[in-house]
């Protein structure tokens, strides 16, 4: 077998992130300090990338796309781009970069199967994909560090708190209720949704995904199969069907 690596990037509100495939088979996921020409053109130069792909819900640096267009088979993610699903929503451009790769990906995963996917990042993403392949919408609504931000933000004298896996179900002081607040409320708002698809559609999957998403795994009361590197599969897929 030839091997072909592909670098798929995800420039995403908090982080920039790239993972490297050799094949389909993921070797590493690099947290990167910038997008400047040198961090693109050192990743170049170390894993020598056939192709590329590019999923960015920021400003990023445009000249990045020129390198990487240069050295290799190179695709920029939008609603343009030949995904494995169809979007019957009311306006196909609207819809975020990363919300059609972890569609790609629950269709490249499960391709028989109904999927939910929520992603848990700077806001929860809800996600419905029907087993024709139909992405039918979702929702979306705060995230953790939102919520902590916001209660900071909009009142007198609550603290910012940093999330923590240690957490109570009865707070004992400011700190342990805003963290039992904010977690336990957000895992109880999740299994809340997971229960209204469930009385909809009988048979489906429960992924979830982001950079947030252990802090939830185990207060979820529904089954769900996590995967923290959803995104970057549904690059890939999505890079296979484009960089032909």
């Amino acid at each position: 077998m030839v091997h072909t690596t592909t670098l798929c990037f995800d420039f995403g509100n908090t982080r920039l992130k790239c993972a490297v495939f050799n094949n389909r088979e993921l070797q590493e996921v690099l947290i990167l300090e910038n997008d400047n020409n040198d961090t693109i053109q050192h990743l170049i130069e170390t894993y020598k990338p056939a192709k590329s792909i590019l999923s960015s819900v920021v400003h990023h640096n445009p000249e990045m796309e020129q390198l990487l267009t240069a050295a290799s088979r190179f695709h920029k993610l939008s609603h343009q781009s030949k995904i494995p699903i169809t979007t019957p929503v009311g306006k196909p451009s609207d819809i975020g970069a990363d919300r059609l790769a972890l569609m790609a990906a629950a269709v490249d995963l499960f391709p028989t199967h109904n999927n939910l996917v929520i992603g848990l990042g700077s806001a929860i993403t809800y996600n419905f994909v029907n087993k024709n392949k139909e992405f039918l919408g979702g929702g979306i609504s705060p995230g953790m560090e939102m919520r902590f931000k916001s209660l900071k933000m909009f009142t007198a004298k609550l603290p910012l708190v940093e999330k923590d896996w240690n957490l109570p179900l009865i707070g004992y002081d400011t700190r342990t209720n805003i963290l039992s607040g904010v977690i336990l409320g957000m895992a109880k708002e999740i299994d809340g949704m997971i229960d209204a698809y469930a009385e909809r559609y009988r048979n489906f999957n429960v992924v979830l995904t982001g950079g947030d998403a252990p802090y939830f795994v185990y207060h979820l009361k529904n089954r769900i199969f996590a995967d923290p590197d959803l995104i970057f599969k549904g690059l890939y897929a999505i890079s296979e069907h484009n960089n032909v």
